[in-house]
């Protein structure tokens, strides 16, 4: 009986094995998450996504959700301590969330004046009631770095980061560096955080915290430091703690061209002679805005046939500057200004072949070569400072360090 037994279990093994297992698959769909914005969950309501458009008014834009004149002149005196409803702009986008039954009615207007803040009106109750909210905001930090393969804004573009930085950074830099004259193969590094609305909407970048160019050979450090601690002003100095905010300014427009230097004998492309140039020209499209190099008086404005519509500044008892061939000038005589204000705009007028600003240059009385000079710089930290900012700043160089190979 026994030996029956075991027989009977090794058969039942060997069916078994010859068995094929049919696996069956369940696939369970996982509901798609419901759109959360604003506050408000999106699938408990009807949504439309607008933009103000030229004459649309709060008024004339809830009259079309079919709530009544008396309802919107309601509305309007309820939320005006919280909503000034006469601040909505073109092109700014709005969103209305309707109810979903049958009567369709408008239950929220939502407001964005900008991509970080949006007011809500909320209809529901019979009293309406408007709020101000901030979107959530997070800082990354970003490094970049290498080699520059184009310029600084294309390769600014190429590695995903807005365009003002660009701007941002040829101001830093502005006392030490003609960005024109960066070469391909010139070694750059950044350090700068962004803002992200809600961690994912890129808004821009929020702070440059370390930055370095090689220009002519030499490696420029910008660190930022607030010397004054109660004052909140930042100001930019090298890897030394020497400041980069010189008296002058490298040039007196941005993102320009040398098109003639200063000389004693060049040929004039309106005269079609050969005589001295003691100024340098610098190529810009018409309007450009021209900045003066440093801090001073306006000593002269006017026009001339040769020089056109000119600016002349007189920054202390050794320096002057003079402006030509302006389109238009924004300054009058005796006016105080400071270094890179506008103080006219790029033209074509007097003696000149296209728009273009002739930078004249008066040290103790005579003209020369601003290019050439050993001009003024500004003052560097101490004591104290000195060891705050090169505590702070020693990081960071190592950092850029590391970017450029340096």
């Amino acid at each position: 009986m026994k030996k029956a037994f075991v027989i009977i279990i090794i058969l039942f093994s060997i069916i078994s094995c010859d068995k094929k297992v049919e696996k069956i698959e369940i696939k369970i769909s996982k509901p798609k998450p419901k759109k959360v914005e604003f506050g408000f969950n999106y699938g408990d309501f009807n949504v439309i996504h607008d933009t103000i458009k030229k004459g649309d008014s709060f008024g004339s834009i809830i009259q079309g959700q079919n709530i009544g004149d008396k309802r919107v002149f309601d509305i309007v005196s309820q939320v005006k301590d919280s909503f000034n409803v006469r601040a909505i702009r073109y092109n700014k986008p709005y969103t209305i969330l309707r109810s979903k039954n049958k009567t369709n009615k408008m239950q929220v207007f939502i407001y964005q004046p900008d991509a970080l803040t949006y007011y809500v009106i909320d209809l529901r109750d019979s009293l309406a009631i408007a709020y101000k909210k901030v979107k959530p905001v997070t800082l990354k930090r970003k490094i970049i770095g290498g080699v520059l393969k184009s310029s600084l804004s294309e390769t600014l573009g190429n590695n995903s980061v807005e365009a003002a930085l660009a701007t941002r950074i040829t101001k830093v830099f502005s006392w030490s560096i003609d960005f024109f004259k960066l070469k391909k193969g010139d070694r750059y590094g950044l350090i700068f955080t962004e803002r992200f609305i809600n961690g994912k909407t890129y808004d821009g970048v929020e702070e440059l915290q370390a930055a370095f160019f090689e220009y002519k050979g030499k490696i420029i450090y910008a660190f930022p430091f607030q010397k004054d601690t109660t004052s909140g002003k930042i100001e930019y100095y090298d890897d030394e703690g020497k400041t980069l905010k010189n008296f002058f300014l490298k040039t007196p427009i941005k993102f320009s061209r040398i098109t003639s230097r200063f000389t004693m004998n060049r040929f004039h492309p309106v005269q079609h002679r050969w005589k001295a140039h003691k100024g340098t020209d610098y190529a810009a499209p018409r309007g450009t805005p021209i900045s003066t190099t440093a801090s001073g008086v306006v000593e002269q404005t006017g026009y001339t046939a040769g020089n056109g519509n000119f600016v002349k500044v007189k920054h202390n008892g050794t320096y002057s500057t003079q402006y030509l061939h302006m389109s238009k000038i924004l300054v009058r005589r005796g006016q105080r200004v400071t270094q890179g204000q506008t103080i006219g705009l790029v033209g074509s007028t007097g003696l000149a072949s296209g728009p273009h600003v002739c930078y004249r240059f008066w040290k103790n009385g005579i003209q020369v070569d601003a290019l050439r000079l050993n001009l003024p710089t500004g003052e560097s930290l101490t004591g104290n400072d000195k060891t705050r900012f090169l505590k702070q700043m020693e990081p960071l160089k190592r950092e850029l360090d590391s970017i450029g190979n340096l």
